[in-house]
Parts: structure tokens; C-alpha cells; sequence
């Protein structure tokens, strides 16, 4: 993922359908596995010495990112295990110092409803005069084979060949509600982040 930073969204894959052509031979592609992201602002997180949130303060800041996935897949689920780094600076490089973040792994079906969540910790340990350090964290989102798999007749009504002079040649199945709600219904995500308390969101979201 080239920028850690965005705003987890529904993706929606949509199917070109040309006039003129004999029939629509673009597919939608979609990935019944969940797609990872990482909400806006939880990839950030800045730990202060004192009370007051200002440049004096600041005691580490670390960031998460080379976010990678792995996807796997049974008869009855689909799984994807997520890895990633988290790259920590801290102030005063004096003295061995082992700083322990806690972040979160939530399961989001269909963008908004919250499957499950899971809240950890992921350590970052500084040797004596060293001012940066990495710490490894890792999640995995589970969804059932079922749920995020298309009905058939959905897939029908968007896969359908269409000819040209059809009254509906050049409509985009997508535009059907029933259509988009059941690829939303069917879609989910891993969100993954640092577990913000609201003083230090509110940081992120000002700074």
C-alpha cells in the first residue's frame, strides 16, 4: 500500500458496456477476501511527556505503514492476514527504552456496520542512543464464504450480455439499487490502526 493514510472507502468495480459491441466482455472483478486500510488519522499516533499537547512535549510519534496482505480461502471462509511496521522516533535517545502502542483491527462489512474488533498492542524497542526503531504488528479479518460471495442473480444482471439496440445496451448495471446494495452487502474490510484516545485524535485531526 503506497499511502497508509486513507480514508477506508467502499470500492465498487464497474462494468463498462459499450453500444455497438455485440455483448459486454468486461466482467466485474471483485475480491471476495476483505480489502485492508487504514481509517484517516489512526495511522499517526504522539505520545507527550507533560499535560500539554505542543512541540515541547513531544516525547515519540510513530507512524504505521508498509501494510501488506495475504489472502487465503476454505470452503467456508475468507481470510486476510495483514502484516505491518510501525516506524517510532522518540526525542531523548538516552537509555534503553521499550514503548508498547495499542491498535486495533476492526471487521467493516458494506463500509459502516462493525463485524468485530480486536484491540492489541504492538512494542517498539529503542537501544541506547538510538532515537529511531520499527515494531512489527500483524491482524487478521475472517468473513464467511457466504456473506461475501454474490448472489447468483446479481452477478447475472451485471454480467449479462447485452446487444447493441437493446433499450438498455448502454445502462450500467451498477445504477440498479438492488444491485449495489448487494455488492455492498458483500463487501468488507479490515480496518487497522493505532487505538486513539479522544485528546489524541483530536491531535491528528488538528495537527
Amino acid at each position: 500500500m503506497s499511502n497508509p493514510r486513507i480514508t477506508a472507502v467502499l470500492f465498487l468495480a464497474s462494468a463498462a458496456v459499450l453500444a455497438g459491441c455485440e455483448s459486454n466482455p468486461l466482467q466485474v472483478q471483485r475480491s471476495p477476501c476483505p480489502a485492508v486500510a487504514i481509517p484517516t488519522y489512526t495511522g499517526d499516533t504522539t505520545l507527550f511527556t507533560g499535560s500539554g499537547q505542543d512541540a515541547a512535549n513531544i516525547d515519540v510519534v510513530a507512524t504505521m505503514t508498509n501494510v501488506r496482505e495475504a489472502c487465503s480461502e476454505t470452503t467456508e471462509s475468507f481470510t486476510s492476514d495483514i502484516t505491518y511496521d510501525v516506524v517510532a522516533r522518540r526525542t531523548s535517545a538516552a537509555g534503553a527504552r521499550t514503548v508498547t502502542l495499542p491498535v486495533f483491527a476492526t471487521v467493516v462489512q458494506g463500509g459502516n456496520l462493525l463485524v468485530s474488533k480486536q484491540v492489541g498492542a504492538v512494542n517498539v524497542d529503542f537501544a541506547d542512543g538510538q532515537a529511531r526503531a520499527i515494531g512489527k504488528g500483524g491482524a487478521r479479518g475472517t468473513v464467511s464464504r457466504a456473506v461475501a460471495t454474490l448472489p447468483p442473480e446479481t452477478l447475472a444482471k451485471i454480467n449479462r450480455k447485452r446487444k447493441a439496440g437493446d433499450l438498455d445496451a448502454a445502462v450500467d448495471p451498477l445504477s440498479d439499487p438492488e444491485v449495489r446494495a448487494a455488492i455492498r452487502a458483500a463487501s468488507f474490510e479490515v480496518l487497522i490502526g493505532f487505538q486513539l484516545g479522544e485528546s489524541a485524535l483530536a491531535y491528528n485531526v488538528t495537527k
